[in-house]
């Protein structure tokens, strides 16, 4: 049985998306949401032990994954509005919420929507753009596939075909800890994103940026007071994804991992869990 099979999948209609999540645990809702180019499948180390505590839901993004590819609706509110509406299906009003790349930006969204719906919120490497561009300019600027991503139609022609040379050195070269992704983890991305809609469905979450800075300059004139833990890995982001959440956020928490690259839920699972489970056990 492969590691994915070992989890409790589901998929419910969600308005106009079905969405794929794994469950799995008991206890206060822990809602854990990925980025790109990954699945719930980047989660796979981490759920067992958060499940220990709290009952784990890892959705698959619109687009992405195993659940509905639609043309269009990727910018953050409205994947967050998805996870929000999951959510409130499963009888959850209020969750303990964690974000990796995209899905930290998204996580954000979800927070600013639903205040009183999220204890708390962890980031884990994610640049939230406040729509400040002074601020923004800042933080650095967008990496050379950002740009590429964000053009139309260009990126699906040229890697459609081509997905695991592509998505390969994203996947090599990205983490700190070689290794932290085997070729068999490739394999399952893969899987899904070597289907031309989801392949689609990727780049659009890059040419919703200008959507998400025009939400997020709104979100951000009232900042959210519930904690907030940032943590960046020393060898990617660093403090920037501490630093992007301060003018969003009344309450940030968190630092630097040693020895972390991009990929955090993977290369450094145990620690991640830990980081998380000593944040939110604060709200016992």
């Amino acid at each position: 049985m492969s590691l994915s099979a070992a989890f409790e999948h589901h998929t419910d209609q969600v308005g106009d998306v079905a969405i794929h999540y794994v469950r799995m645990g008991n206890g206060a809702p822990l809602v854990l949401l990925h980025g790109w180019p990954q699945t719930w499948f980047a989660w796979r180390h981490i759920i067992p032990i958060l499940a220990q505590h709290y009952t784990v839901i890892a959705p698959d993004l619109r687009g992405l994954g195993d659940s509905s590819k639609p043309a269009n609706g990727y910018d953050k509110r409205t994947i967050a509005e998805d996870v929000y509406q999951l959510t409130l299906q499963l009888g959850f009003e209020r969750i303990l919420l964690v974000g990796h790349d995209w899905g930290g930006s998204t996580a954000y969204a979800y927070a600013a929507a639903h205040r009183e719906g999220v204890q708390r919120l962890a980031i884990v490497e994610s640049l939230v753009r406040s729509g400040d561009p002074v601020r923004d300019a800042a933080l650095g600027n967008d990496a050379w596939f950002a740009t590429f991503h964000s053009i139309p139609s260009l990126p699906e022609t040229l890697v459609g075909g081509r997905e695991r040379a592509y998505l390969s050195w994203f996947y090599e070269n990205f983490p700190a800890v070689k290794g932290a992704i085997t070729e068999a983890d490739v394999d399952e991305y893969l899987r899904t994103y070597s289907d031309p809609r989801s392949l689609h469905a990727g780049f659009e979450l890059y040419r919703a940026l200008p959507t998400d800075l025009k939400n997020n300059a709104i979100s951000s004139q009232h900042p959210l007071r519930m904690p907030v833990l940032a943590l960046g890995g020393d060898k990617s982001m660093g403090p920037k994804t501490r630093q992007a959440l301060e003018v969003l956020a009344t309450d940030v928490r968190g630092g630097v991992l040693e020895n972390c690259g991009h990929f955090v839920p993977e290369e450094y699972p145990d620690l991640l869990a830990s980081q998380i489970l000593d944040f939110f056990a604060e709200e016992k």
